[in-house]
């Protein structure tokens, strides 16, 4: 028997899902013959055989996540030998429950406290310890306090595991806010001289670009190993772009050198291959710097999470009309709200609002 493991897939990914398989236990299959399909947070790649031989054993099924390196394939090649690495003893695959040993009332590593009796009654309520809010003497979880949460649980839909995009973007979110020092600063630009028919999204680019000019700071990536920055000539704007997987940021490269029909073309290439997962990979990393126009949904003022490398992330929210004070009289004019969140680690509140006043004062041009 030979294994084949689950190759890095080229996108810096430690896991993928398994979508469909292709092929059955008991097929013979041939070199770069297509064996299962993978979806990844970027992705549906189809992955292939590394050589020719009969299928013994599929290792997943749809559905699965299977970490890098993972067995994914085990094929008879005939003459080949077995891998030098052995396991001793038998590995018996089953659904039996393996239980705790009894021990002491004490807390657990993830600083759970409950008798040895209450764990028991948790795996029988199928309810995780996690979730539940402890009632007892010093954060002690009782049995009462595992029946209340069974209960819940069963007017509740059943947990649904996070999978592709939103597993992925569920890992970066927890990484942003466990590093990231993160401030907000929020405004508003007066769009009212925007003649009819107006790009907002191309717009939202050139003043961006006018910011990134104003406080080149901004445009650059933050490194917490040496706690050091490194600033970036060249602007490559991630465009935030939700859909139903997930949320997506594909990577618009050198905004600064692109004329505004090249940008409209590119966007709206990218949102198409977003949609039906055909972006190369290489075009949703290496941002510089993000953009998120949410007030196509709904919204005013947001705190847009900003991801390492990066420092900064633009949000526009949704432009509506309100009575304002101009030339010191009351005016209904369009107003744009802007939240910039930024990371304080790297990006000082000076630089921050005078980044925020030149994207305002590029907004409010009439052209």
């Amino acid at each position: 028997m030979k294994n084949f493991n689950l190759p890095d897939l080229g996108e810096g990914l430690q896991e993928a899902e398994i979508v469909s398989w292709h092929v059955n236990e008991g097929d013979n299959v041939v070199a770069d013959q297509p064996l299962v399909s993978m979806e990844t947070a970027k992705a549906v790649v189809e992955v292939p055989s590394p050589f020719s031989g009969r299928i013994h054993k599929l290792h997943g099924e749809v559905g699965d996540i299977v970490p890098v390196g993972d067995v994914l394939v085990e094929f008879d090649v005939g003459g080949e030998t077995k891998d030098k690495a052995t396991v001793v003893g038998d590995v018996v695959v089953g659904k039996e429950v393996v239980q705790e040993p009894t021990g002491a009332i004490g807390q657990s590593p993830a600083g759970i406290k409950a008798t040895p009796a209450v764990r028991a009654l948790a795996r029988r309520l199928k309810v995780e310890l996690g979730v539940v809010t402890p009632t007892g003497a010093d954060g002690l979880i009782t049995a009462a306090d595992v029946q209340r949460v069974s209960k819940i649980f069963h007017d509740v839909e059943p947990l649904e595991p996070l999978r592709g995009v939103r597993r992925v973007m569920a890992a970066n979110m927890a990484r942003a806010h466990a590093e990231v020092v993160a401030v907000t600063v929020m405004d508003e630009a007066d769009v009212d001289l925007w003649p009819k028919g107006t790009d907002i999204s191309l717009r939202l680019i050139r003043s961006l670009i006018a910011g990134c000019r104003a406080e080149p700071s901004l445009n650059a990536w933050y490194d917490s190993e040496v706690v050091g920055r490194r600033l970036l000539k060249k602007i490559h704007l991630g465009i935030a772009v939700d859909t139903p997987e997930g949320l997506f940021v594909p990577v618009l490269f050198d905004v600064g050198s692109q004329p505004p029909e090249q940008l409209r073309a590119d966007i709206n290439r990218l949102k198409e291959k977003v949609l039906d997962r055909s972006l190369p990979p290489d075009e949703l990393r290496g941002n510089t710097i993000t953009l998120s126009n949410f007030g196509t949904i709904a919204g005013r003022f947001a705190n847009p999470i900003v991801l390492p490398p990066t420092v900064a992330i633009l949000g526009a929210g949704r432009t509506r009309q309100r009575v304002v004070v101009v030339d010191g009289q009351p005016a209904v004019r369009r107003q744009m709200p802007l939240s910039l969140t930024f990371d304080h680690r790297a990006i000082m509140g000076g630089e921050a609002a005078r980044f925020l006043g030149a994207v305002i004062a590029d907004l409010e041009l009439a052209d």
